[in-house]
């Protein structure tokens, strides 16, 4: 299956960083992030991207057309530093569709305009580039099959520290519960869809508005529960929880490590 990656949005809640770099390309250790979001489908034989280019499409193409295999492989040395063996490889076998989407588009202009790149793709992968999560991709994909709908999410239980309260029309309250204790689920990106998504998106539509309703109403859209690891990278204390599970060796989304 093809991966379709939005990765052209301004990533204006981390600006400091989006000024000088898009915010796929935030690092995380040694590689940025739309690296570690390609890893994870790779690992799984996904390996036919097509990133949806928008802000700074240049920082991003250039990435990939010098991308120096030696910085997370092991290597061999020799001839006075003239030959050089590589033991394993990340992208060798990868292919990358570079695909300039507009600068201000929302999602689903993004996903439209990639359509001419899918024509033969009966079921497709799609995903955001600033979340990263240990679902099993392989079980996802089994469900999605089965299911024989139209699209897939996964959702997860937010992180954020805030409290869920139920009021009654006069505005007392009547319950109040940490976020995490109840029971809400937030979309987590990692789409799957089958072409016929197109027929339900719109000029000018956001993805998950009007056509994730039109689907809704037709019983076209499921998701998938995910109870382990997920983390999105919205602000810089974000980045720093990922930076440091990174730094600690092992991170919960590198799926490929254990392989």
């Amino acid at each position: 299956m093809k991966v379709v990656l939005f990765c052209g949005g301004m990533g204006m809640r981390m600006r400091e960083y989006s000024e000088a770099i898009p915010k796929p390309m935030v690092p995380i250790g040694y590689r940025p992030i739309i690296w570690h979001v390609m890893k994870y489908y790779a690992h799984y034989g996904h390996k036919d991207f097509i990133l949806c280019l928008g802000y700074k499409a240049d920082v991003i193409k250039n990435y990939f057309r010098s991308y120096d295999e030696c910085v997370s492989n092991d290597f061999v040395l020799s001839g006075g530093g003239k030959k050089l063996e590589l033991l394993n490889s990340d992208i060798d076998d990868w292919r990358i569709t570079f695909v300039d989407t507009g600068l201000k588009s929302n999602i689903g202009e993004r996903l439209k305009a990639v359509e001419k790149h899918l024509r033969e793709d009966e079921v497709f992968l799609a995903n955001y580039t600033d979340g990263l999560s240990d679902v099993n991709l392989k079980a996802l994909e089994e469900r999605f099959v089965e299911s024989k709908k139209i699209a897939c999410f996964v959702s997860v239980k937010p992180r954020a520290s805030f409290h869920m309260i139920s009021v009654d029309r006069e505005g007392v309250v009547k319950s109040i519960e940490h976020v995490t204790k109840s029971g809400a689920r937030i979309n987590g990106g990692f789409f799957l869809f089958r072409r016929e998504i197109f027929r339900y998106i719109k000029d000018g539509e956001e993805l998950v508005e009007q056509p994730f309703r039109r689907l809704i109403s037709e019983g076209q859209l499921i998701t998938h529960p995910h109870n382990g690891f997920w983390a999105c990278m919205d602000t810089f204390k974000e980045l720093q929880e990922l930076e440091d599970l990174h730094s600690n060796g092992n991170p919960p989304w590198a799926v490929w490590s254990g392989s």
